[in-house]
């Protein structure tokens, strides 16, 4: 009799992990989809800076990533900046060889309430890096999130 309890115990605990581990496999997969500043650049190579390989294995993907929102260039803007730190003046620079490290250029898939740079934000999009020249704009960007959409934290 014991050794069919201990078994059933077994059964019991088996239906439960069998249960719990779809879930558990998407939380992990959420919180991998998460970026943070500091994981944004890996080395310093021969070029400067070179992106992480998780930024690297996240490319293409829906990401979440917390900042502050530079102040944009115009009200109409479909784009901001997302900054590691609030910033009274838009960071743009105007080539990719002096493009600071702790920034982010979003794109909005429908424009948005712009917020008060002190705020901070989560944004949520497709992770793009490589050198990109925006032909409505002209701005450069290394590092992009497009499609996004953000919510205050």
């Amino acid at each position: 009799m014991e050794k069919f309890s201990s078994l059933q115990l077994s059964r019991r605990q088996l239906i439960g992990a069998a249960v719990t581990l779809p879930f558990a496999g998407s939380l992990a997969r959420a919180a991998d989809s998460s970026l943070t500043f500091d994981e944004l650049y890996g080395k310093f190579g021969v070029l400067g800076l070179e992106f992480s390989d998780k930024v690297k294995t996240l490319a293409g993907k829906d990401i979440s990533m917390k900042g502050f929102m530079a102040p944009p260039l115009k009200a109409e803007a479909q784009f901001f900046v997302l900054t590691e730190v609030p910033m009274s003046l838009c960071p743009f620079c105007s080539s990719d060889a002096d493009w600071p490290d702790n920034i982010v250029v979003v794109y909005l898939g429908e424009k948005q309430t712009f917020v008060q740079p002190s705020q901070t934000i989560e944004v949520r999009g497709i992770l793009e890096y490589g050198s990109w020249q925006d032909p409505e704009t002209g701005f450069v960007s290394l590092l992009r999130i497009r499609q996004a959409e953000y919510s205050s934290v």
